[in-house]
């Protein structure tokens, strides 16, 4: 089922179940349904612009995470005391900070450390998720239930609170806020991982191959792994939007890079003192995030529904 579809049949099951709708007259109620139905129909019309325009941000923020010098021309640390507080114009296209700095350079070497601090968060989960859901799933007994209950223990502390204590005990920084997001992440793709190898363990050629005296390890890699990672894909693409607002939030909340590092978060919190005066410090690097975890999602519904 589509995002479109998905919405549309959401929405009108809350209308139906609201008691404020069920006291509506019937003509109302089906002029609301009729109206949910035109909403739908007009987001499954446009949801291969919507993918279009998700893929191409997508690719302009990781060209400009990857190679950030080759976007923005101007340093992002060299101030300017003259040009303070310049609104968004011809030649600084995202205004200017407090320092004087280009806020465009900036956000742009900010997608640098933000997008590479979530990448490698990924990796750390992903990595370990599946090592522990495959030994989990696959040796069973004593490992499958210590691994499960320290899985649930993480699972019981919120991911927030989790990544904040890590972070804390291994210091500030953009790589130990990329670790302890990481290992925050973990869980979920740790039960994904041993839920689908439960599953392919009692398939009829994993039973021929044990039978046949195959090595375990060889089982793992040729019949486990490669069928455990479309499902784990999905779970990371759709994870990737939540991961980058977990580290531009630690960012915000200055457990992230030093000044003056660009990280979205920190510029964030840049402007937050100057909000009335120069909106444009916090608001565009903020606009930038959602747009990124927006196209993220996009792609990732996209991606779950080529798996179906």
């Amino acid at each position: 089922m589509s995002s479109a579809l998905q919405i549309e049949s959401t929405v009108d099951a809350a209308v139906k179940a609201s008691p404020e709708t069920r006291s509506l007259p019937v003509r109302v109620r089906a002029s609301i349904g009729t109206a949910l139905r035109g909403i739908g129909d007009g987001l499954r019309a446009h949801s291969g612009v919507s993918t279009t325009l998700a893929g191409l941000f997508t690719v302009v923020i990781l060209i400009a995470s990857f190679l950030p010098s080759l976007v923005a021309r101007k340093d992002p640390y060299a101030t300017d005391p003259a040009h303070m507080f310049q609104a968004p114009s011809a030649a600084h296209w995202f205004g200017t900070d407090q320092l004087g700095r280009d806020l465009f350079a900036r956000t742009v070497y900010g997608a640098h450390a933000t997008v590479t601090a979530s990448l490698l968060s990924l990796a750390i989960a992903v990595v370990g998720g599946l090592i522990i859901g495959i030994a989990s799933a696959y040796v069973g007994g004593i490992v499958d239930t210590v691994l499960m209950r320290a899985v649930d223990v993480l699972l019981s502390i919120p991911g927030l609170l989790l990544s904040i204590t890590i972070v804390t005990a291994i210091g500030f920084g953009t790589t130990p806020v990329a670790v302890a997001i990481g290992v925050a992440s973990l869980p979920g793709f740790a039960r994904t991982t041993r839920a689908q190898t439960l599953k392919i363990r009692n398939r009829a050629y994993v039973e021929a191959a044990v039978v046949s005296g195959v090595s375990p390890l060889r089982i793992v890699f040729s019949h486990i792994l490669r069928n455990v990672l479309g499902p784990v894909s999905v779970l990371a693409m759709l994870d990737f939007g939540a991961v980058i607002m977990s580290v531009a939030t630690l960012s915000f909340l200055g457990f992230g890079a030093k000044p003056p590092a660009a990280e979205w978060g920190s510029l964030i919190n840049d402007g937050r003192n100057y909000l009335i005066t120069s909106l444009w410090i916090s608001l565009i690097p903020g606009f930038v995030v959602v747009l990124t975890v927006l196209s993220a999602t996009v792609l990732a519904n996209n991606l779950k529904r080529g798996e179906r």
